[in-house]
């Protein structure tokens, strides 16, 4: 690196201090302490995208960018709509990037009032909404047809939290991620929470949860990676060490 050169010394300098960050164990357990207690006012729920609620943390919102930018995807699969405004997110990324993709988003259950919204959006002209489960075979083959002739696919499983169904759709979704590309992990903060703390009105807890169903791929398939460096500098996130890149 020389010394006249500010791009690069910018760039070591924020390497180093986000490998630092990363060893910073103190800063880890406030950073879920931080998301303990905003949770108590649904903190992810707060924020729209476009006009549509996008329960996600903006820090996770804006690696997706940094990740779209760098990779230029010309699909992204995303299983779980909600009120949509992810795969909105993810159309208004390629569009604004000026990526010839779409973005498919598969739901067991697109509420009528959702739908609409999301029909009638701009970046609906981007975006196919698959009804049905994300496991279920003949739902994941209208999926993989979308991939023909992708060149860059990204996936983001955000559907059901359980151990179970995480690991299910990673039984499938994976081989769609072209390498280099990312398979992202929503949730699995959930592992890091007290115990019970959702169990009582969810079907997933310590133990049983996108966490739990990552561990397990990763020991049984090789070809994905955590990506270390966007798990050091997030902290404040919904995906710890979720951030799957495929290496081959």
């Amino acid at each position: 690196m020389s010394q006249n050169d500010p791009i690069s010394q910018f760039q070591a300098e924020r390497a180093a201090d986000i490998a630092s960050m990363g060893a910073d164990e103190e800063l880890r357990r406030k950073s879920i302490d931080w998301m303990l207690h905003a949770d108590k006012y649904k903190y992810t729920y707060n924020y729209s995208w476009m006009g549509r609620p996008i329960i996600k943390y903006p820090n996770d919102m804006v690696v997706q960018q940094e990740l779209m930018w760098r990779l230029k995807p010309d699909l992204v699969i995303e299983t779980g709509i909600a009120h949509g405004g992810s795969i909105i997110f993810s159309a208004s990324m390629m569009e604004m990037m000026g990526i010839d993709g779409e973005v498919v988003g598969v739901d067991i259950d697109i509420r009528p009032h959702n739908r609409n919204e999301i029909e009638n959006h701009p970046m609906m002209k981007r975006i196919t909404m698959i009804e049905g489960s994300s496991t279920d075979p003949g739902i994941f083959e209208q999926v993989k047809a979308k991939c023909d002739g992708k060149k860059c696919i990204m996936v983001v499983l955000d559907s059901l939290h359980s151990h179970q169904h995480v690991h299910d759709e990673l039984q499938l979704y994976p081989d769609l991620v072209t390498v280099g590309s990312y398979l992202l992990l929503p949730d699995t903060f959930i592992e890091l929470f007290p115990q019970g703390y959702y169990s009582q009105n969810r079907p997933w807890d310590v133990g049983d949860n996108p966490m739990t169903a990552m561990r397990q791929f990763l020991s049984e398939d090789d070809r994905f990676e955590i990506d270390e460096e966007i798990d050091n500098k997030l902290m404040i996130t919904e995906g710890i060490k979720s951030y799957l890149k495929r290496v081959k």
